[in-house]
Parts: structure tokens; C-alpha cells; sequence
């Protein structure tokens, strides 16, 4: 028997069942008399609430059960959209055009959903001046301020300086 599909016919070996017949109707009877029903209709019987006192099984075409299952998990994979997440790297001097270029960037990643980490590298004698590499990220934050809000403030992790923005939508 496979885990990842419901016992059906045989494999049912339960004392009680709840039947759900083709027309809907519902019954609790035997396992052998719920199969001898299956049989009537030429159809399967699928336990589809093993865990039920008693277990539901219903009446059932398994092969057209299984292909509406998988087509509706591919339905579900569609809609779902993945969040990534994008890095600007910065240095504590980093020039205003540079900073336009790559707010430019953020600018875009963000309006095509994904969530931006901008960090600034400090090296050497930059540990000094962590203040400008925050004021670099608070610079970035207020002027993407109208397409993101800031998930984390500016925090420093050993030699960078993290600030994580999200999309507004």
C-alpha cells in the first residue's frame, strides 16, 4: 500500500463504515457490504476520513479522483507566488549617483514583488563611521518610501549594516 494515497477497496479492513453512495446518500454499514455496494455501481471504494469514527469511504471512479486531486494541487501551485529576496551592497561612501543607480534597481525589484536587503560593508578604519553607512540606508528607505516600508530598521550584524524593505502590496 502507498502513503501517499487513500486505502481503497480491500485494503479497507474496518468493522464499521460510513458509505457515501454516487447519489449522495449516506449509510453505515459493514466494510464487505460497502464493497459489495462499490461492485453494484462498478465503481471503487475510497476511505477518504480514515481517521472518522466510523471511517468515511465514499463510491467513487479512483482514477478520475486522483486526476481531480493532482489538477487541483497544480491550481493551487499556480496561484502561489514565490518571495525573493534581492541584495544592494553598499560602502559607507558611497556616492549619490551610485545610490540613484541602484535605488533605481531596488526601485524595480520591488514593484515586480520581491523584497530588497540593502547592506553596507564596512572595512578597516570604516567601523569608525557606521553613522554614514546608516544614514546611506535611511537615504535609500525614504526614497523608495512609496513603493516599500522598512520589515527591519538598520541594525549592525559584525561588519554589515542590514536593512530589509518589503513591496507595499
Amino acid at each position: 500500500m502507498k502513503e501517499d494515497r487513500p486505502r481503497l477497496n480491500d485494503e479497507i479492513n474496518e468493522a464499521q463504515v460510513r458509505v457515501i453512495k454516487p447519489d449522495n446518500s449516506h449509510e453505515i454499514t459493514t466494510s464487505d457490504r460497502a464493497l459489495q455496494l462499490a461492485e453494484q455501481y462498478n465503481l471503487d471504494l475510497v476511505e477518504i476520513a480514515p481517521d472518522a469514527r466510523p471511517p468515511v469511504c465514499k463510491i467513487i471512479d479512483f482514477g478520475k479522483y486522483q486526476y481531480e486531486k493532482k489538477k487541483k494541487e497544480k491550481e493551487a501551485k499556480k496561484k502561489q507566488h514565490t518571495v525573493t529576496v534581492k541584495e544592494l551592497r553598499f560602502r559607507p561612501n558611497t556616492d549619490d549617483h551610485d545610490l540613484e543607480f541602484k535605488t533605481r534597481h531596488a526601485r524595480e525589484f520591488l514593484e515586480s514583488g520581491d523584497k530588497v536587503k540593502a547592506s553596507v560593508q564596512f572595512r578597516g578604519r570604516d567601523m569608525l563611521y557606521t553613522e554614514k553607512g546608516e544614514l546611506v540606508l535611511l537615504k535609500l528607505a525614504k526614497a523608495l518610501e512609496d513603493v516599500s516600508k522598512v520589515e527591519s530598521k538598520p541594525n549592525l550584524e559584525g561588519r554589515r549594516m542590514i536593512m530589509i524593505l518589503t513591496p507595499l502590496k
